[in-house]
């Protein structure tokens, strides 16, 4: 199948693909908004995982995580802000290892969030489906 014959998917499909972002695009918007005050719970937790608490890092990060949310939100962009933030998840990943946090709610959390993420997408974007083709090909 290529990307112009990419089958459309069932109303249901579509609908659950735009919830599955919508949370997603709603995480992200808390995570990157409460980084540009910051707040203190912000700092704490920075100073906890090996991040410098200054305000410029966290509004930098937050900043990083709000615009690539902008770009999956807005759908000639979504591939690109998938991408951005699944390179963001993977340096919260890396993180949580590094500082040796709970393998499935603190270190995975990433992952959870890159699956929702993907899948989201791809179950709203044709042109996704047809790059990643799962099930039975004609």
């Amino acid at each position: 199948m290529s990307i112009s014959e990419a089958a459309s998917a069932s109303r249901g499909a579509l609908w659950t693909g735009r919830v599955l972002s919508a949370i997603v695009v709603l995480f992200m918007i808390f995570d990157g908004v409460i980084k540009l005050p910051p707040l203190a719970i912000v700092t704490e937790t920075m100073t906890q995982i090996g991040w410098p608490a200054d305000v410029g890092t966290a509004r930098l990060l937050g900043i990083i995580g709000l615009v690539s949310t902008a770009l999956y939100a807005l759908p000639r962009t979504s591939v690109l802000g998938a991408i951005l933030l699944t390179g963001y998840m993977g340096g919260a990943i890396a993180t949580h290892i590094r500082i040796g946090n709970p393998l499935f709610s603190h270190t995975l959390f990433g992952v959870y969030l890159g699956i929702i993420l993907w899948g989201g997408l791809y179950l709203r974007d044709p042109k996704v489906r047809a790059l990643i083709p799962f099930g039975r090909q004609a």
